[in-house]
């Protein structure tokens, strides 16, 4: 019955939030057309949504997403090889649950967290 969840993040600008998803992680727009205040963006078998919240204050963010990923070690090493931030506390390292992960914040501090089962 359930098939696919798309989570839904705040953003503050949408050009730059575009230009990050877009050009730095590899992700592509979805959808034809362009709609207000709104930002759909699909990788592979994943689409994240954002929506225009330009009071948003970076530091008080907490949105947070995790995608599943089954070659994080070649996922890692393309962000390192394109200069993408790696959260401080977030590099690769293998999780007490079984999962090894690393985690990034895009412009407006939402948290992306990748893990693969071990």
């Amino acid at each position: 019955m359930l098939t696919a969840i798309n989570p839904k993040l705040p953003m503050r600008d949408k050009a730059k939030t575009r230009e990050y998803y877009v050009n730095k992680l590899g992700f592509q727009e979805l959808g034809s057309a362009d709609f207000d205040g709104y930002l759909m963006v699909q990788k592979d078998h994943i689409q994240i949504h954002f929506f225009e919240f330009k009071e948003l204050d970076p530091k008080e963010n907490y949105g947070q997403v995790y995608i599943r990923t089954d070659d994080i070690h070649k996922l890692y090493q393309s962000l390192l090889d394109n200069n993408i931030s790696i959260h401080p506390a977030g590099n690769l390292q293998v999780k007490p649950w079984g999962q090894k992960e690393f985690s990034l914040l895009d412009p407006d501090h939402n948290l992306l967290t990748f893990g693969q089962s071990l």
